[in-house]
């Protein structure tokens, strides 16, 4: 049966802020207390997606979360009478505590779940893990939600499972996709899934990161494989490099892209860089029987520093047509010479597999951290499974024009970290999932609509 990749995007909330609640996201601390236009951000990544979806890429759309999560500071001890004394005795009180529940996170949907194709799967259908985001305050109350949303959409339990986010804190610390991508030499053969992690949960590393905490144990990659009924050929566990994460590098995904059979990734990438794409290269060979296409970045020609602020890294890699590939890359890319200089030395080269670079400004995204690959989930799909998708949720003419007139009727264009405690916020945000759930076919999504946790 015949496989497709639809991208689901992740639609930015309008409490879309800059309040630098990431350590270890360079762009994020960098960014804390600016001002952010809430409105901007959701229109550059409703484009990016419509863009793709133009040019024959399926795409699909994940409506954001409720936020400020008045359940959340009600959780940690906040009190008041009504949703707006909630919010201003958290602003007095915990001010960060505000801030975590106010964020707009959710729209790096790459962070949403790890998911495993049909094609992949011991009892053949496709698996969905949520990622609990234990590892940061504002990301770890996403996972509920996430969990029903996955549901909502994927509601047929024929073909379909959503577990449920992995427990065990910080031992079992998950963050999704961002840390994962699956080889193939085509959609719909068998994929070798590479799980990437920083640490593990039992045993100290000889070789951590010194200055920012890495994020992701092998052994919750080790259960969420077990979950999805992974056959032991077709995993790969490599460690981040501790250096990389120290540069910025929190996710996988900020140092290296695969798609198919092509890796594009930094040389330090890897802990051990030569023996870890050894060790990749001969899993995919001995799966697939094809060798795997690698493009390595000399750290002379891209620094760290250069990778982590372009986010050459987080483009996501599309297939033009046979052995070609479309790199849709952050604009930032392009305004650094070292690294546009190496895609143009890419795009040149006629034995490299990227044929075309496409640019797109996701600043407001970028800002805090997250570019065009943040911003996707890639969901590998047979015919039958998308006829089963639930919602209105897969992206054409007609869903683009109804929620880009949705973003200018309801969100703000300016947002200061002072306006996070602002009732009018909480309102206009209800009043626009509302409308949203309309416009996607997703009904009872909410909490503020009667929703209840699965």
């Amino acid at each position: 049966m015949r496989y497709r990749e639809v991208n689901f995007d992740g639609l930015v909330g309008p409490t879309h802020n800059y309040a630098g609640l990431s350590l270890g996201n360079v762009a994020s601390q960098e960014n804390k207390d600016a001002v952010s236009n809430p409105r901007k951000a959701a229109l550059q990544g409703l484009e990016k997606a419509k863009a793709l979806a133009d040019r024959g890429f399926p795409q699909a759309i994940l409506p954001p979360q409720e936020r400020p999560a008045i359940g959340a500071l009600l959780d940690w001890g906040i009190k008041g009478t009504s949703d707006a004394d909630v919010l201003s005795n958290a602003a007095t009180q915990a001010p960060q505590l505000l801030a975590a529940s106010a964020s707009a996170s959710s729209m790096w949907t790459a962070n949403a779940c790890t998911m495993t194709p049909s094609i992949d799967s011991g009892d053949e259908r496709t698996h969905f893990t949520p990622a609990n985001l234990s590892s940061k305050l504002h990301r770890s109350i996403e996972a509920p939600f996430t969990c029903r949303l996955l549901k909502a959409i994927f509601a047929d339990e024929d073909r379909f499972v959503v577990h449920p986010p992995l427990g065990g804190g910080v031992a079992m610390a998950d963050e999704g996709a961002a840390n994962h991508t699956r080889f193939c030499p085509g959609l719909s053969s068998k994929g070798l899934h590479l799980f990437v992690y920083g640490r593990h949960a039992f045993t100290h590393l000889a070789t951590e990161p010194k200055r920012y905490p890495a994020r992701q144990t092998r052994e919750s990659f080790e259960s969420i494989a077990r979950h999805h009924e992974i056959p032991d050929e077709q995993q790969i566990f490599l460690q981040q490099s501790p250096e990389a994460i120290d540069a910025g590098v929190f996710h996988n995904d900020v140092i290296s892209v695969g798609n198919r059979d092509v890796f594009l990734c930094h040389e330090d990438a890897f802990l051990d860089q030569e023996a870890a794409i050894r060790d990749l290269q001969a899993a995919f060979q001995a799966l697939s029987g094809d060798p795997l296409r690698l493009i390595q970045v000399p750290r002379e020609q891209v620094s760290l520093q250069d990778a982590v602020g372009s986010y050459l890294f987080n483009s996501q890699l599309l297939t033009l047509g046979e052995g070609c590939q479309l790199l849709v890359a952050p604009s930032e890319s392009s305004a650094n010479s070292q690294v546009a200089g190496f895609l143009q030395h890419c795009l040149e080269d006629k034995d490299n597999p990227i044929e075309e670079v496409l640019y797109f400004d996701l600043r407001e995204s970028m800002r805090n951290g997250g570019g065009p690959a943040c911003l996707r989930q890639r969901v590998v799909l047979n015919a039958g499974e998308l006829r089963h998708l639930k919602g209105r949720v897969l992206l054409d003419d007609s869903l683009y024009t109804e929620l880009k007139d949705w973003i200018e009727t309801h969100y703000r264009e300016k947002l200061a970290p002072a306006d996070l405690a602002d009732p009018q916020l909480l309102e206009e945000s209800r009043r626009a999932l509302d409308a949203l759930t309309g416009i996607l076919h997703l009904p009872s999504l909410y909490d503020f609509q009667g929703a209840k946790n699965p």
